[in-house]
């Protein structure tokens, strides 16, 4: 009979394992949302394609390895009532899991299923809750690894995203919001649920509920609890799977050539004495430094990789970004505001230029930039009065990330 699996995360650059009697090696791995890619999908009724085949397209477009293949897993959420169906599809990219791997082979243990820590943090939080009010709730989670919003419908997730440490939690919250609204609908935001963190700003969009943050070990629970559940989650990556089912045969292949190397050594020095011993110690010698240079080389390019992963993955201040939210406050052009010109930079800010009927026009579109706390200040505009229209310009300088809160 084969042995229930351990429950392990990987939180904080370290394993921490659920503690259980079990003797296996196999574990179970829950991992961030930050080193998960992760999307809500729609699957049309009578598709031909399964979910993975639709997602998969999806996820490589938000990868920031595009040459790398990747192995998509799906969890549905629900299904709807024409056949279509909602999932969630994940992937692990194996290029920014390279410690991870490094932290399983030190404690020798083998994955035989990647999960989401996120949703085992879901499934021991929403029961300590209550009766939460019925629509949209966003849900700001502290851990080690930084914070991760996921927003619910009715109790099912359609928005999550893991923030860095630096991030405008305000702006990022809203952008979560644009995320929710996009795939399923616009709706109210009924609730904000913060736990292990000061979510008083986000008391804007909603009321704010503070409470404690779920352990590291009631997550695992909850990941065991899925664990048992068909259909749910596994983001191992295809060569990890195979490593898996190698991982005995290769165990008992290295143990008989240890000991077959070790009767050779013997053999060897008696043959060639003392001189032949020296020189085989001096190879080996020269060949583990050249492994170490190799080593020295991967983490190297991997450094390098992480770097240009963190330089691009923060789209907050992005000119799409920026520019859908600032179009949600900008008046419709039939009643009298026009924007002639946009001019974005990253590093200096937002010039926008037009025209309007009327003065008081101008004055609330600056007042809505200043109260949106995506700028850390908006200038007052420069407005000139052309013939029956007033011509205006407005400046806005962008947060910048080590200012942000």
């Amino acid at each position: 009979m084969t042995e229930t699996p351990k429950i392990a995360a990987f939180t904080g650059g370290e394993l921490h394992i659920l503690p259980s009697e079990s003797k296996t090696k196999d574990v179970v791995l829950a991992l961030p949302v930050s080193r998960l890619l992760v999307k809500f999908v729609h699957v049309p009724a009578g598709s031909e394609e399964t979910p993975e085949q639709i997602s998969t397209p999806i996820l490589k477009e938000l990868s920031p390895f595009p040459d790398e293949e990747l192995t998509v897993s799906c969890e549905t959420m629900h299904e709807n009532e024409d056949g279509g169906k909602v999932v969630m599809a994940a992937a692990l990219p194996e290029s920014a899991a390279a410690d991870i791997g490094e932290k399983l082979d030190e404690a020798k243990l083998n994955v035989v299923r990647i999960d989401a820590l996120p949703l085992g943090m879901m499934r021991a939080l929403l029961p300590t809750l209550g009766d939460l009010p019925d629509g949209r709730v966003l849900f700001a989670e502290k851990s080690p690894d930084g914070a991760t919003l996921i927003v619910l419908d009715s109790g099912e997730p359609v928005s999550m995203r893991a923030l860095s440490d630096d991030c405008n939690l305000k702006h990022e919250a809203m952008l979560s919001l644009m995320d929710a609204e996009d795939f399923a609908g616009e709706k109210p935001l009924v609730a904000v649920v913060a736990a292990g963190m000061d979510a008083g700003e986000l008391a804007d969009f909603a009321p704010v509920r503070n409470v404690e943050p779920v352990s590291v070990d009631a997550a695992l629970e909850g990941v065991s609890a899925r664990t048992a559940e068909p259909g749910s989650l596994n983001a191992l990556p295809a060569s990890w799977r195979e490593v898996l089912e190698e991982t005995r045969f290769k165990a008992k292949l290295v143990r008989r050539l240890v000991a077959a190397g070790v009767v050779w050594a013997l053999v060897m020095s008696v043959l060639f004495g003392v001189p032949a011993v020296y020189g085989f110690m001096t190879d080996h010698q020269n060949a583990l430094i050249k492994e170490h240079r190799r080593s020295f080389s991967a983490v190297s390019e991997m450094r390098e990789k992480v770097r240009v992963i963190r330089k691009y993955s923060d789209h907050a201040g992005g000119a799409l970004e920026v520019m859908r939210a600032i179009s949600e406050m900008m008046p419709d052009e039939g009643d009298g505001f026009t924007v002639t010109s946009w001019d974005f930079r990253r590093d200096e800010g937002l010039r926008i230029a037009g025209e309007a009927d009327e003065k008081s026009m101008i004055l609330d579109f600056k007042d809505s930039l200043a109260r949106s706390g995506i700028f850390t200040k908006v200038d007052s505009p420069s407005v000139k009065q052309t013939k029956e229209r007033y011509s205006f310009t407005v400046d806005s300088s962008l947060a910048e990330p080590e200012d942000a809160q």
